[in-house]
Formats: structure tokens, sequence, C-alpha cells
């Protein structure tokens, strides 16, 4: 196997169930790489978060850190524990950390219907959802935080900050997203999620996407206020393809739409920057369930997937868009042929379970 196809992963599991479900997309990337025989992962598990902080006093600690930047990519558990707070009260949270150190600024939230998967959607058209939540993630309404303002015990101040740099790079980030998309057969439009008719500050983030589209002419381009988008993404979610938004606005939204197709446990995400990436589920520790062998470990596994493709677009390899999509396939049909019946749902699967079912379908291909 040629070294061009051998990638250095920076494994982060972090607490609670993040442990549980890590192992299992381990395992099963491993049943991955050797079905398809076309790439090799080198995988270095890394000591971080409210655990480690409360053994340590440190939640990332910078061996970490630097191990995770010289990586080709990190896979991200899921981090932090309710009881674990540092000094100032808050909770450990070291994927931000993360997200400024290593400008992870695009955060993507690819929201699929799955058929066998529970939805709050009576309508038959929900099988048709796919589509990508594109979120600014270093600026926005985030941009305060740590960065207390409060005066007095009186009020409290944070603020939205939205700069042309941060703009345009997320608005070509989605632009680009879309071509892709268009070229696999999604209808290739991005529709700008903001509140432009009250706050100047997302109505220059609309001015600048509004001037980046323009060098995008393949692609459809539309504007909405996040209220609008609010109820349509309730009311037709499948008209949407890619939406690119502000950080606050970007997730919220992004809880809202993975409940319409089955909520936390089926929530893949990327944090993307132009020189790095990590790819988590979207859901939390679950202290309450660790170590029963209950989480649900699909949304990890799909991050995976998220990872493969995002390392094939990096490299230029296509065995590894392939094997993306051998795992999503898998994925998919098991849910779909009622072969995967997670607990979470109230079915019999348990998190290893799910693991060893998925394995199984990869090796059946």
């Amino acid at each position: 196997m040629s070294n061009s196809n051998e990638f250095r992963i920076a494994v982060l599991p972090g607490d609670g169930i993040g442990i549980e479900v890590m192992d299992v997309c381990l395992e099963v990337l491993g049943v991955l790489a050797e079905r398809t025989g076309t790439f090799r992962l080198n995988t270095e598990r890394l000591p971080a978060g409210a655990g480690h902080y409360r053994d340590t006093g440190r939640a990332l600690p910078a061996e970490t850190l630097e191990a995770a930047r010289r990586a080709d990519a990190i896979l991200f558990g899921a981090m932090g524990l309710p009881e674990v707070r540092t000094e100032a009260g808050t909770e450990i949270q070291p994927q931000l950390d993360l997200r400024v150190d290593l400008d992870l600024y695009a955060g993507v939230r690819p929201i699929k219907a799955m058929a066998g998967a529970p939805t709050p959607l009576a309508d038959p058209r929900a099988v048709e959802i796919d589509l990508v939540i594109v979120r600014e993630q270093t600026e926005g309404l985030f941009s305060d935080v740590g960065k207390a303002r409060a005066e007095n015990d009186t009020m409290a101040v944070d603020r939205m900050v939205i700069t042309r740099k941060g703009s345009e790079r997320i608005a070509d980030f989605a632009l680009e997203l879309a071509e892709r998309r268009k070229r696999d057969g999604r209808p290739g439009r991005v529709t700008c999620v903001d509140k432009a008719n009250v706050l100047a500050s997302t109505a220059f983030f609309r001015k600048v996407f509004n001037q980046r589209a323009a060098h995008h002419p393949e692609v459809i381009t539309e504007c909405m206020y996040v209220d609008a988008a609010s109820l349509n993404l309730v009311r037709a979610p499948w008209r949407f393809d890619v939406l690119v938004t502000e950080n606050m606005f970007g997730d919220i939204l992004s809880d809202l739409c993975a409940g319409l197709v089955g909520g936390m446990g089926l929530a893949p995400s990327g944090d993307i920057g132009d020189n790095h990436a990590l790819f988590q589920p979207c859901h939390g520790t679950a202290p309450d369930i660790a170590g029963k062998d209950l989480a649900n470990p699909t949304a990890m596994l799909l991050s995976a997937v998220l990872m493969l493709e995002w390392l094939s677009h990096r490299h230029g390899i296509d065995a590894l868009k392939q094997a993306a999509h051998l795992l999503e396939t898998a994925i998919h049909r098991g849910y779909a042929k009622g072969e995967i019946r997670p607990a979470e749902y109230g079915g019999p699967d348990g998190t290893r379970a799910v693991g060893e079912k998925v394995a199984q379908l990869l090796r059946e291909f």
C-alpha cells in the first residue's frame, strides 16, 4: 500500500459515552479498511476532556493539541461532565479551544433522512430530506465566549461580531460545497440565513454572501430570515440543500433539523478549516447511560463518513470517497431493513451491537 493512502488520525474519545462510541467507530473503520484495501488509518489516542481536567487540571494538554495539529484529521468523541467545572463555573469544552487554535471556521452539519429511523414528520416527502447546515464558528454571537461583560450584576453584554474575512470564507465554503453536491445530483442551492431586517451585523453577512455568490453562477442562491427559515425547515425541509449562517443561528437550527431525522444519535458533524478538520457526533457525553452499552454510535460512524469524504477531497483520492459511500450505505441499509434497531429508539441493539451489525454488512458487500 502506498504511503499516500496512509493517514494519521488523532483520536480524542473524551468523556462518558464518547469513549464507547469511539471504540465502536475505530473497530468499524478497521473492518472498512480491510474490506476495501485502499487506505490505512494510523490512530493515536490522546487525553483530553472533563475527566482529564478533574484528574490533572488540564482539559486540553499541550501535547494533545500538538499531536492534533500534526494529524491528517481528528476524530472526537464527546467531552464534558456536568459536575466538572472550571474555576469560573463553566463546563469543560476543549472542542471550543480546538476550533480557535486550529481555525476550524466551518461547522458542517449534514441532515439526511434515513429509512427506518423515527421522524416527527407525517409528510411522505420527509424521506427526501438531505441538507447541510454550514455554520460560521469563529465569530458571530459567540465572539465573547470566555470574555465576561457583566456590569455590576445589573446587565450582561454579548457582542455579535461579523467580519468580511469570516463572512467571505464561510460563504465560499458553502458555495463550493453546493457545487460539489450538484455534481452528485443535489440541486446546487445555497440559502443564506440571517436577520438582515433587524441586525446590521447580519445584513452585512448577507451583503458579503451575495457578493461571493456572484463568483459562483452555477449555484442557485437565496436569502431567508432565520425565523422564516425555522418555519420552513419544519414545514418543508426537503426543499433545502445547503444553508449558511452565523454561529448562534447555526447552532440552534442544527439541533432543530437533527430532530426531524431521528435526533442527536444520528447527527454527525465536521469542524473544518483550511488546514485542519475535526469530526464528531453532535450529541453530548450522556453520563447517565455511560458504561451501560446503551449509546447509539451511529452519529459517530456518520462522522467517520464525513472524515473520509474530507480526506478524499483534500488529497484527491477517489477511493476514500468510495469507502465513505460504502460505510454510509451499510448504515442506511441496516436501518432500512430493520437489521439495526438501536436501544435509543426502543430496539434491542446496544452500542456494540450496532457496530457489529454495520461491520457485518460491510463484510457482506
